[in-house]
């Protein structure tokens, strides 16, 4: 699948897409746009102090968010089969917008191509499930549209996606939370 030249530079700007991940849909925007990120959480009625998970095109990004190298370096070392996202701790006070008062934030680097490509150009994304909270996580865009009717300003059909969420790891103890 190819996704929309227009698209990443819109993310970049603040704008909110669903897209088939490498997972499930998500509902995605840029982690570095505070209002964009806000807005996903009203537009799924998220719980406020559930941070998301973002999505990175390489590791070495994690620093920009405050993560110091020695964390960086055990995610880039662990080894993984499916889909894995690491949790660990931030030294950046100015995020609570994405860690949520947790001092800690999730991340994950996508295997798919595609998806690669389109992080290396719009940045870091959050990407929550395509869902409202507590309810079934959308596997289809019609089910996703049915969600957040036209609140998000790109759709982007990658079929039908019957998939599980990503393998959570805390990356300070080792610990696989699920």
């Amino acid at each position: 699948m190819t996704f929309p030249k227009s698209l990443a530079p819109a993310l970049r700007s603040g704008a909110i897409a669903v897209i088939p991940t490498d997972t499930i849909y998500g509902i995605v925007t840029s982690a570095l746009n505070k209002e964009s990120v806000e807005r996903i959480y009203t537009l799924k009625k998220r719980s406020p102090e559930k941070p998301c998970i973002i999505l990175l095109h390489r590791a070495e990004q994690m620093g920009e968010f405050g993560v110091q190298e020695e964390y960086v370096e055990k995610v880039l070392s662990y080894k993984r089969e499916d889909p894995t996202s690491f949790i660990v701790p931030i030294a950046r006070t100015d995020l609570e917008y994405l860690d949520r008062g947790t001092n800690t934030l999730a991340f994950r680097i996508p295997e798919r191509s595609d998806l690669h490509d389109l992080l290396a150009e719009s940045g870091p994304l959050i990407a929550p499930s395509a869902n409202t909270e507590g309810s079934a996580p959308a596997t289809t865009i019609a089910e996703a549209r049915a969600y957040f009717e036209d609140t998000a300003e790109y759709y982007i059909d990658g079929g039908t996606i019957v998939g599980a969420p990503s393998i959570l790891i805390d990356i300070a103890t080792g610990t696989r939370l699920r």
